[in-house]
């Protein structure tokens, strides 16, 4: 039963009194008669006037709100002993509850009702106070179970249903700032029909601290019409009203309500602070918690980084409490957080262990203050030492005492500070034995005066401190030096740092050369302090500098006189230096040389095989000689000798070549004059071979015509004879202009660059020159086919100039064995081999070969054994010249039969 039922029920008891004591109705209420089929027959009662309509004898649920029309269907017989609740249609639109009873009254009935409007408006707002409350505990409890990190979306939806629940278009909610002590929005909602106030995250400043938050809610303020300036500022324009919340820390959190009309008339002032609370504590006792978390994280991150740690003397059970981080740094994690104080003790150096348990005591028993720097103990000798600063001190009094501290570990600052006291020791044996001569100069009065030496400065001097005042100094300087050194301390004390060369004397009257180095110290304020700088010994390299010098102007000189060519260049060929002589040579002056490409004056061969010459030079073996043969503009080939040694750095990479050559031009003239002689002499000697090598063609020729005449006189020419006839003409003037071309050829000059050719050429054309010639003089020439295609770098018509040579010396041999043994067989034998780097001819005879001691002196020029006017006693050593500028050897050795000559010759690509 509801309080209102329970109220009903009080009053029908006290009417059910009153209607005995006294029969008369009350004019309470209202009252109305109706006949048996429930028309109204009369209304009375103070009620009366509050109904829209007074008819008489029409049915009762005609007066009634059509919800309880449905509750008086039937006859009034039935309504007895029932409680009725109505509604009447009253006035202005309104509606009168009432709640009464029905009785027989004379020939009819009697309704008796009672007003229970603001029954059920006290009810209405209970329930809706209860439905507000656990709303409010909703909310509150999901606040305080939901993740930290589900807080905001949380809140959000729960001020979203708060907005939606109580009709407010736009409501925030404001958190104090703790950073500018500003309000700031935490989270806010704003209806899609209307426009957002605020956005989370708006800082909102102090406009919030005009409003009192201790007293409750002003209508004028619920209403949004403060006429606070402050509070306009927060809510424009719109109507609104906020709702405060303060805890034990003051006020803490604003609920912001704007657009708010009044919609939700059930609410009381006490309701919107349940509501702002039930919002704002939970939220900020999870954010304080948030902070509270990320607090404890920050420390336990730096307790981490730092290697540090609190702990708590238990004195009673005579234990030590450690944090979770410090038994991690002290390899303890296994462990509890609770030690026994000897177990804590055994891991601290037995160097300081008994140190620190003094100091224990003393802060137990005195009050002392802890402040000590122990050693772990290490199991590795060689690991550096572990150093931790134990501090500690009393909080409280009495029984309420803690002794409380903490371990930082100063490992690095220990060690640091021990190296640095070992390096400050080593420093000052450095500088006492040191040959230069440390010392500091004071800053007074605007001149630097001399305050400390190092105790080198007696050994390598022989002065002291005493002798080398401010007074004394400037007149040890060398007077031709002395301008320099007062220079020299004006720009100290100008620039800050110097560096200067001067003589000091010692105290024997010898000058030394110093080299000064200083540098100025200053203040906080820029002004100069002291000068700290040192004096080294330089006399002796000086000296050497000076000798250096006078040498290098020496060979300066010598490299400018000298008549070689010298000069040195880049790998990439681009001169850097050249001397007079190259510059004379070229045609131009010194100064142009630098930035000159050597390689312009050579053909794409010879700069190919220059580059590659000089990329084989190694720090082992730097040098290289050949001979180059250069193009000048305007000007004939020259021929250089050429040596070049490499310069390399400290990786073994070639970063310049220094030259040195010399004009080979005219000896190398000279050489292809004297290999031309040669050539033309050869062919003097082959002139009899020649002329049967032709005269051969041309009888053949003779034969043929005579035959054709002597078919013409008989008149017995046919046209296939005739035809025979001629062709056999053409093939014999062909071999004649064969023989004849080749002569030419051989007999011309060679040409100036080498270049790659099949030997067998040479082979084809020895053959070609010589080979009818020495048939015809009885020697049988044996030749093994070549099994071979290889290229040699040449001149094919000097190596077939050597090989003609050769068969030419070996068929003088034969012919002069001959004579003397008439049974004699000659034969001269020609084969060739190769391998993968070279080629090799040999030319063998049987004419009994060479004199053993004529084998040393065979290449010699003009050396010969034959005869006075037979031979010039050039071809063997021409020979030797031409295989040798092709990079190979000729080389003799007597065989079985005769002699053997071996022409060896490198191969190269094609």
């Amino acid at each position: 039963m509801t309080a209102g039922d329970k109220l009903f029920a009080r009053l029908r008891g006290r009417n059910s009194v009153l209607a005995l004591d006294a029969p008369a109705m009350p004019a309470l209420g209202l009252h109305l008669q109706l006949d048996h089929l429930g028309h109204v027959l009369s209304i009375m009662g103070t009620l009366r006037p509050l109904l829209a309509q007074h008819p008489v004898n029409t049915p009762l649920h005609t007066l009634l709100c059509a919800n309880s029309a449905l509750s008086v269907e039937g006859a009034p017989a039935q309504w007895q002993r029932h409680g009725l609740d109505l509604d009447f249609q009253g006035a202005a639109g309104q509606v009168l509850h009432t709640r009464g009873w029905m009785e027989p009254e004379d020939d009819g009935w009697a309704l008796h009702l009672l007003d229970i409007t603001d029954l059920l408006a006290d009810r209405a707002l209970a329930q809706q106070r209860e439905q507000n409350h656990q709303i409010t505990g909703l909310i509150s409890e999901q606040l305080r179970v939901c993740s930290l990190s589900r807080l905001p979306q949380v809140f959000s939806e729960h001020l979203r249903s708060v907005a939606q629940r109580w009709h407010i278009p736009c409501v925030a909610m404001a958190l104090l700032d703790e950073e500018d002590q500003g309000w700031r929005i935490y989270s806010q909602y704003a209806a899609h029909d209307a426009p957002a106030l605020w956005q989370t995250g708006q800082h909102l400043g102090t406009s919030l601290d005009s409003i009192n938050g201790n007293t409750p809610l002003s209508l004028d303020i619920a209403q949004g019409r403060s006429d606070n300036p402050r509070l306009h500022s927060v809510f424009g324009n719109a109507d609104g009203f906020l709702v405060p919340y303060r805890d034990s820390q003051g006020l803490a959190a604003w609920l912001l309500c704007g657009f708010y009309s009044g919609q939700a008339q059930h609410t009381g002032e006490r309701d919107w602070l349940n509501l702002c609370a039930a919002l704002a504590a939970p939220l900020l006792s999870r954010l304080r918690e948030q902070r509270h978390h990320q607090q404890l994280e920050r420390v336990e991150a730096l307790q981490g980084l730092l290697g540090t740690g609190w702990w708590e003397l238990l004195p009673a059970t005579q234990e030590i409490q450690l944090a979770p981080q410090l038994l991690r740094n002290l390899s303890l994690e296994q462990g509890p957080t609770r030690q026994a104080l000897g177990t804590w003790l055994e891991l601290i150096h037995p160097a300081d262990r008994q140190a620190l348990n003094s100091r224990l005591q003393d802060l137990q028993a005195l009050g002392k203050p802890l402040l000590t720097s122990v050693r772990l103990q290490r199991t590795g000798a060689e690991q550096a030492p572990l150093w931790y600063r134990i501090q500690g001190q009393v909080l409280g009094v009495g029984n309420d005492r803690r002794w409380i501290g903490f371990m930082l570990d100063i490992s690095d600052i220990k060690n640091q500070q021990l190296q640095a006291a070992a390096a400050h020791a080593r420093l000052d044996n450095l500088i006492a034995s040191s040959p230069a001569v440390i010392y500091v100069q004071r800053y007074v009065n605007g001149a630097l005066h001399p305050a400390f030496f190092s105790d080198s400065l007696t050994p390598l001097l022989g002065w002291t401190l005493a002798d080398c005042n401010h007074d004394t100094l400037a007149a040890l300087i060398h007077p031709d030096d002395r301008e320099l050194y007062f220079e020299r301390s004006r720009h100290l004390l100008r620039e800050g740092n110097v560096r200067s060369r001067y003589r000091l004397r010692d105290k024997q009257g010898h000058y030394h050369w110093l080299l000064d180095e200083a540098k100025l110290l200053r203040d906080d304020l820029g002004l100069p302090v002291e000068a700290v700088g040192l004096w080294l010994d330089v006399t002796e390299a000086t000296l050497a500098a000076e000798q250096v010098r006078q040498s290098e102007e020496r060979y300066r000189i010598l490299v400018e006189d000298s008549p070689a060519m010298i000069c040195r260049y880049r790998p990439d060929l681009i001169l850097t230096f050249g001397n007079t002589p190259l510059a004379n040579y070229l045609e131009c002056l010194p100064e142009h040389l630098p930035g000159i490409d050597l390689g312009q004056w050579l053909s794409d061969e010879q700069r190919a095989t220059f580059v590659q010459r000089i990329a084989q030079l190694t720090p082992e073996f730097p040098v290289s000689t050949a001979e180059i043969s250069l193009q000048l503009p305007g000007r004939e080939h020259a021929w250089w000798v050429w040596s070049d040694r490499g310069v390399f750095d400290q990786h073994g990479t070639l970063v310049e070549v220094q030259a040195v050559g010399r004009d080979n031009t005219e000896v190398r003239r000279s050489q292809q004059q004297l290999t031309q002689s040669a050539k033309m002499a050869t062919l003097g000697e082959m002139a009899t071979g020649l002329a049967h090598e032709i005269n051969q063609p041309l009888n053949v020729m003779h034969m043929a015509v005579v035959n054709v005449l002597k078919r013409l006189e008989r008149g017995e020419v046919q046209i296939d004879y005739l035809t025979e006839k001629l062709q056999r003409i053409d093939a014999q003037v062909q071999r004649a202009a064969r023989v004849v071309d080749h002569m030419r050829v051989f007999g011309r000059r060679s040409e100036i660059e080498q270049q790659p050719f099949d030997p067998a050429q040479a082979l084809e054309g020895t053959l070609s020159l010589l080979s009818e010639g020495l048939r015809g003089k009885g020697v049988e020439v044996r030749i093994s086919p070549a099994d071979f295609s290889v290229q040699v770098k040449g001149h094919v018509d000097q190596l077939e100039q050597v090989l003609i040579n050769l068969m030419v010396n070996a068929r003088d041999a034969l012919l002069s064995q001959r004579e003397k043994n008439p049974a004699l067989r000659p034969w001269i034998a020609l084969h060739s081999e190769h391998d993968s780097r070279h080629v090799r001819i040999w030319v063998e005879d049987n004419a009994g070969g060479i004199d053993p001691r004529l084998l040393e002196r065979i290449f010699e020029p003009f050396f010969t054994t034959k005869p006075i006017g037979v031979g010039t006693g050039l071809g063997l050593s021409v020979s030797y010249g031409i295989v040798e500028n092709m990079g190979g050897r000729l080389s003799v050795s007597n065989g079985e039969a005769g002699a053997k000559f071996c022409v060896e010759l490198p191969i190269v690509q094609a």
